[in-house]
C-alpha cells in the first residue's frame, strides 16, 4: 500500500516508486523538508493500482523492481500522465536501459547513490516543467471552451483570422459581403476574450481550428 501524505504542497507533489524501504523513508524525508508533498509506493504495480497523480507532480522511478520495470511504468504513463515529468533513481542499471529511459522524455537519471543537492537541482529543474505543463493544460482548456461557444459559421471567420486574412480577403474568399464578415469577427473577438488579433492568435497556437466545410467561392 502505498504511503501518502494527506495534503498537497503549494511547491508541488513527488511520487517516489522505489523497492528500496531505506530510499524510500530517505527521499521522503529530505522532499518534505524542503516542502514537498510526497507519496510513496513500493513497486509500480502498487502505483498502478491506483495511479492518482496530482498537479503539478514529479515522478521520481526507480529502474529495477519486481513486477512491472521503471522503463515498463514510463511506458503506460504517456498515456496515464504523459505530461508528469519523470527522473530515474538506481544503483545498478545497463546503458540500454538509460538509452530508452532518456528517449521516452525521462529528465534525468540519478546514480545511486547520489547527493542531496543533486537531487534538489533535478526536483526543482523537473517540477519547474511541471507547473509550465500544468499552466499550459489550464489554458489550452479555456480556450477550448471558449470555441465552443463559437458557431459554424463564427468558426469558419475564425479559421481565416488567425491564418491573418482582412475582412476583404475573406470575403472574396468566402463569397460572402464584407459586413457580415465584420460583425462575425467582432463576435469572435467577444467569445474568444480577445482584445487584439495578435492575442487572438497566440491562444489559438498549437490548437486546430477546422476550416470551412462548405465550398468557398474563388477569388
Amino acid at each position: 500500500m502505498p504511503n501518502q501524505t494527506e495534503n498537497s504542497s503549494p511547491l508541488g507533489h513527488v511520487i517516489v516508486i522505489d523497492d528500496d524501504a531505506s530510499v524510500r523513508r530517505s527521499l521522503s524525508t529530505i522532499l518534505e523538508r524542503i516542502g514537498y508533498s510526497v507519496s510513496l509506493y513500493d513497486c509500480a504495480d502498487a502505483f498502478l493500482q491506483n495511479p492518482l497523480v496530482p498537479s503539478p507532480a514529479v515522478i521520481l522511478l526507480d529502474m529495477r523492481m519486481p513486477g512491472t520495470t521503471g522503463i515498463g511504468l514510463q511506458s503506460q504513463l504517456k498515456t496515464l500522465a504523459h505530461s508528469v515529468p519523470v527522473i530515474f533513481v538506481s544503483g545498478d542499471s545497463r546503458p540500454e536501459e538509460i538509452i530508452t529511459a532518456m528517449k521516452q522524455g525521462a529528465v534525468d537519471f540519478l546514480l545511486k547513490p547520489f547527493s542531496a543537492q543533486a537531487l534538489m537541482d533535478v526536483i526543482e529543474r523537473a517540477m519547474c516543467m511541471s507547473h509550465e505543463a500544468v499552466q499550459t493544460n489550464n489554458k489550452n482548456m479555456l480556450v477550448s471552451e471558449r470555441l465552443k461557444l463559437l458557431t459554424r459559421r463564427e468558426m469558419e471567420i475564425c479559421h481565416w483570422m488567425v491564418r491573418g486574412y482582412s475582412n476583404q480577403q475573406i470575403a472574396i474568399i468566402d463569397g460572402g459581403a464584407s459586413a457580415t464578415i465584420k460583425l462575425h469577427r467582432a463576435r469572435v473577438m467577444v467569445k474568444m476574450a480577445a482584445d487584439t488579433l495578435p492575442q487572438l492568435i497566440e491562444m489559438l497556437i498549437g490548437l486546430d481550428i477546422p476550416g470551412p466545410i462548405r465550398q468557398t467561392a474563388q477569388a
